[in-house]
């Protein structure tokens, strides 16, 4: 026998007197979560402005170059060519800051999976525009009614104390 661990002498208890760890004992568990909670409330994925303006700017460079593409082969001349294209340019430049151009109004369903960025802008404006339609306010908390009502509760419970509190003192 080691370390003073199980039976004096196995004689007369009807065991091999070797000693084994107790695999059904459940240790109790820590009273700590091991996540933050602040970070499960759910958080809108915010695109990148500069993606964005990238991704609008290559657009219309794709649409000039299909142009200076027709022309080349309609055999037009140089300084046509670039006249038309950079006059195409400037007007979808200006359409592109105005907003007035389709690819902003089309929403989600026009875009592709790979297209992140956008599809982030469009989830955000959909989001916007369902919660004003909703009439929820901008600093709506999701689970908010539920910790008005648990504090409400907890106050009356304290109130209803310190007033037991006081009758039992007089």
């Amino acid at each position: 026998m080691s370390s003073n661990v199980g039976l004096s002498t196995p004689r007369g208890s009807g065991t091999s007197g070797y000693v084994q760890r107790n695999l059904s004992n459940l240790r109790p568990r820590e009273q700590f979560t091991p996540y933050p909670t602040s970070e499960l409330k759910h958080r809108q994925r915010q695109p990148n402005a500069e993606i964005l303006e990238h991704d609008r700017l290559r657009q219309i460079e794709v649409i000039v170059f299909e142009l200076r593409d027709k022309l080349e082969d309609e055999g037009a001349e140089e300084e046509e060519i670039e006249q038309q294209t950079e006059a195409l340019r400037r007007k979808l430049l200006k359409e592109g800051e105005e907003g007035t151009k389709d690819g902003g109004a089309m929403g989600r369903k026009g875009l592709k999976v790979h297209q992140v960025h956008d599809l982030a802008k469009a989830k955000i404006e959909e989001s916007e525009r369902l919660r004003r339609a909703l009439g929820i306010r901008e600093d709506y908390e999701e689970g908010g009614h539920w910790k008005k009502a648990e504090e409400r509760l907890r106050d009356g419970v304290e109130v209803k104390r310190e007033g037991e509190e006081k009758r039992e003192r007089y």
